[in-house]
């Protein structure tokens, strides 16, 4: 067999610190040789070449440097996206690439002058392949594609944690707010914008990663006329982060709207409060950030009361919406001690008036409440005092429940305030919003359903891209290799399928006597003993917590906690107490519940077990909320599908020093990590795309 010359050729290395660095290759390669002699920056090396397949990748051709879509390089594996993409974000300042039909988005951490009127005018109209890829030229594929085929449309935004998806969905909106403008002044299209405000104040917060990060699913559509005019909109949201309102980590904070209420304690009309700095206030002060560099939170509020009026939300209902919100804050504050022989029971040592004055309640019920349960014994109903640590979780349910019953509230007002007359609505787009997987130091119940909801919308990804597209050729009789791509479907059927692993949460919910420990143990009995599964393993030194093999990461989680947020349930006398409060929104917030869907936002506990008290569990909710909300296959038909993928720049924070943080990234950016797998010789005739990246529509006959 003859091997051709690729003497002066440039190839990738790793690198432990740059992750991949060009070297020149000075020697040709032949078979059975163990070493290529290279040339990098600092002298020349001996790399090891154990076999074929352990050659490094080539490089692509000066040329194509910059190249503004990935699918055009001659070469498409890891080192050769990164390099791309780090030589258009750092020597172009450009920070959007098309790989094929998806566009791939960096986050800057700037505000960038690239979003105002006149380069919405420069793409509107315009054909995706004569722009230079932008977040508008998907908007305008998507508008002209609804318009021209009558077909309705959906942009699917995801990508990791802080990657910038709620910024990209903010510019999505305001694109289809100008292109589909109406004359009047305050139309539909100004109400959709006045959305985003509202639902930023009280559903993000700053994280680790990300000092604006939305804490929510969201999936809004934008309804059109004949004329292609915006005429109505509609949100769907889940997957709220509720314990967020009484636990913040290291560096975190809680949902803006606290921060912007205690910044605004001194307004004549906020006095009525009694708020306090958010250092004084157990649910603002626990991750220690009060204050988010660069960002005003008196005038955040402003911004946040406009959007309201604009969605006419009058100023008394305003407050009494701020009231509420007060009341959380005052509730978290109220401290329960542990008392008795053996501290087996719980009290209120401080006063709770404020707490209930503001929430319209009777204070020595909500007292007395917080402290006992009511129990059926016997067919007799007893009450029984609880303990101090329990009385404290008691009073934390009922925080995080009045907030998740706020966020439905306000998020029916928005949709009652967008939505469209009766039979108006000629097609639409949509934008999903959901945020992106997570993985930390120590992972829990919130990232565990965060990552279920991203393994979902990766199914839907991975099917759009390359199931139907392999599907398309077949139709069309054309020649080619049909490759086989990774799917996560047995991911996803651990997690959610028969004796899943929510399957089985749901069961230790039930019963009496159900524990974080007892429902770990039956995973391992299931997913490990029984039959081992792919994509479960145990940590070996711990047996409280079990590791997932997602497509984006292998994640370990803390199995502590699992069961009560799971249950996310509030006892029944407490909800009855607020049920009849002298505040009418507080009423009609929990009046609502008896009628709620099966998706509502938690389930109330009576002394009597309800036997069908899984159906409410967060597990069931979010099964069954991203059946239902994300694109899957019964939509396809009237659905199509446009794909956004962000990824971070470097972090906050890390040096240039430190560049491996784009790499986990980029890998992100496509449906698997993927691993550079060469062909046996270095010839550009015979290379061809690496299998690992799955991009069919790149692979020719």
């Amino acid at each position: 067999m003859l091997w051709p010359d690729v003497t002066g050729a440039n190839v990738w290395v790793p690198d432990p610190d740059a992750v991949w660095v060009s070297a020149q290759l000075l020697q040709d390669y032949r078979p059975g040789e163990k070493h290529l002699l290279l040339q990098l920056s600092n002298g020349n090396v001996h790399y090891p070449v154990g076999s074929p397949s352990d050659l490094p990748p080539l490089g692509n051709p000066d040329i194509l440097e910059g190249e503004n879509d990935l699918t055009a390089l001659s070469f498409l594996h890891e080192p050769a996206v990164l390099h791309n993409l780090r030589v258009r974000f750092l020597d172009y300042s450009s920070i959007y690439t098309y790989c094929g039909i998806v566009l791939v988005a960096i986050n800057p951490y700037d505000q960038l002058p690239i979003y105002g009127q006149e380069v919405i005018d420069a793409y509107s109209g315009q054909d995706m392949a004569d722009m230079e890829p932008h977040i508008f030229s998907v908007a305008e594929e998507a508008y002209c594609t609804m318009i021209r085929e009558e077909k309705n449309q959906s942009i699917i935004i995801s990508g990791e944690s802080g990657s910038g998806k709620t910024v990209s969905a903010k510019f999505t909106m305001r694109y289809f707010a100008v292109v589909g403008g109406a004359a009047q002044q305050t139309s539909v299209e100004e109400r959709v914008l006045a959305s985003n405000p509202i639902m930023e104040s009280i559903g993000n917060a700053k994280t680790t990663r990300n000092d604006n990060s939305s804490r929510f699913g969201k999936y809004i559509e934008i309804g059109f006329g004949r004329k292609g005019d915006i005429i109505g909109a509609n949100m769907r949201t889940y997957l709220l982060e509720k314990s967020r309102v009484v636990f913040q980590a290291s560096t975190e904070r809680n949902y803006h709207i606290f921060y912007q209420l205690c910044a605004s304690r001194d307004l004549p009309e906020m006095r009525s409060l009694k708020l306090d700095a958010p250092e004084n206030f157990r649910y603002t002060n626990q991750g220690g950030e009060m204050q988010i560099p660069g960002t005003d939170d008196l005038s955040d509020l402003e911004r946040t009361r406009n959007a309201f009026t604009i969605l006419g939300v009058q100023p008394d209902q305003q407050m009494e919406l701020f009231r509420i919100l007060s009341a959380v804050l005052h509730l978290g504050n109220v401290n329960i001690q542990a008392s008795g022989r053996s501290s087996d029971r719980g009290y209120i040592d401080v006063m709770i008036y404020m707490n209930t004055f503001l929430l319209g309640v009777e204070g020595s019920q909500m007292a007395h409440w917080l402290c006992h349960r009511r129990l059926a014994v016997g067919g007799e109903m007893l009450v029984k005092p609880m303990t101090g640590q329990q009385a404290v979780e008691a009073r934390d349910a009922l925080a995080k429940h009045i907030y998740g019953q706020l966020f439905a509230w306000t998020v029916q007002r928005l949709n009652s305030a967008l939505r469209a007359q009766q039979g108006r609505t000629k097609s639409f787009v949509g934008v999903l919003d959901i945020y992106g997987f997570e993985t930390f130091e120590r992972n829990s119940f919130e990232q565990f359903c965060i990552n279920y909801a991203n393994e979902k919308l990766q199914q839907q990804f991975n099917r759009h891209v390359f199931h139907l597209e392999q599907e398309e050729y077949v139709r069309e009789e054309l020649a080619w290799s049909r490759i086989e791509f990774s799917d996560n479907q047995q991911c996803i059927d651990l997690i959610e399928g028969q004796l899943g692993m929510f399957d089985l949460l749901d069961e230790e919910c039930r019963m009496p006597k159900g524990s974080d420990e007892s429902w770990v143990r039956k995973l391992y009995d299931q997913h490990l003993s029984s039959k081992p599964h792919p994509h479960f393993r145990k940590p070996r030194m711990s047996n409280s917590a079990f590791i997932v093999l997602h497509f984006a990461d292998i994640v370990q989680y803390e199995c502590d906690g699992f069961l009560d947020k799971n249950r996310d349930t509030v006892f029944e006398e407490l909800i009855n107490i607020l049920k009849a409060s002298q505040s009418e929104l507080v009423a009609e917030l929990f009046q609502q519940q008896r009628n709620a869907s099966p998706v509502a936002n938690g389930s109330i506990r009576s002394g009597k077990r309800a036997t069908r008290e899984h159906k409410l569990t967060v597990g069931f909710q979010i099964v069954k909320i991203l059946t239902l909300y994300t694109p899957h296959s019964d939509l396809d038909e009237r659905v199509t599908l446009n794909f956004i993928r962000s990824v971070q720049g470097l972090l906050k924070g890390r040096s240039n020093s430190q560049p491996s943080q784009l790499l986990m990234d980029v890998r992100r950016v496509f449906p698997v990590i993927f691993l550079y797998s060469p062909p046996p010789v270095l010839s550009a005739e015979q290379l061809v795309i690496p299998d690992s990246l799955k991009i069919s529509f790149l692979r020719k006959a």
